[in-house]
């Protein structure tokens, strides 16, 4: 007697389980993993990297150490999704250090002064001078803000992402914060929230 095998429901199956038919060599249970965390991936990778090109090729060099590390996943240690991005932040930190990117020249003026009002050219300048000093915090602090302020992560679960314990990533960002402004009070621009 011939027993049908069932399609698997790729769609249906918690990350665990996609990650041990990966490592049986399952390319669809793969596939479905790119499916379900390559956005989330790519944001953080675009945040940490300005380059949306160099971006995508660290999310696709992630995705392929994962692909060939899915063996080496141990679910007691961490949940799937924390061991994937901390492959992706570990990899931008790596690209960050190995290349650093250019200041933006002091005279640059991203307004046009015919095309709006002093209110709207003052908001560019200070959202032109905080793109700059983000860039140049340090990788980790970099990574931690992203992670915490852009993509909505807790303390804890940043902490798990980037392999510092919730009190390491409170003072990574501590010293981010106080940076930025420090940097943005030495420019005469505070934040709305200061002072307050």
């Amino acid at each position: 007697m011939f027993r049908i095998k069932s399609p698997r429901a790729y769609g249906n199956v918690p990350d665990e389980l996609l990650v041990k038919w990966s490592a049986g060599g399952d390319r669809s249970a793969f596939d479905e993993i790119v499916t379900r965390h390559g956005p989330f991936a790519l944001r953080v990778a675009a945040r940490l990297i300005a380059d949306p090109r160099i971006a995508e090729e660290v999310v696709q060099e992630a995705m392929v150490r994962a692909w060939c590390q899915c063996s080496r996943f141990d679910e007691r240690r961490a949940r799937f999704t924390t061991w994937l991005y901390r492959i992706v932040v570990n990899l931008c930190i790596d690209h960050r250090r190995r290349i650093q990117p250019e200041p933006m020249p002091e005279e640059f003026d991203p307004a046009d002064p015919a095309a709006g009002t002093l209110e709207m050219m003052e908001v560019m300048e200070r959202d032109a001078t905080l793109a700059r000093e983000l860039s140049r915090l340090p990788a980790r602090q970099r990574a931690a803000m992203t992670l915490v302020y852009d993509e909505g992560l807790s303390g804890a679960e940043a902490a798990e992402v980037l392999g510092l314990s919730a009190k390491a990533v409170e003072r990574l960002l501590a010293r981010a914060r106080a940076f930025l402004r420090e940097a943005l009070r030495s420019r005469g621009m505070t934040s709305s929230s200061e002072g307050a």
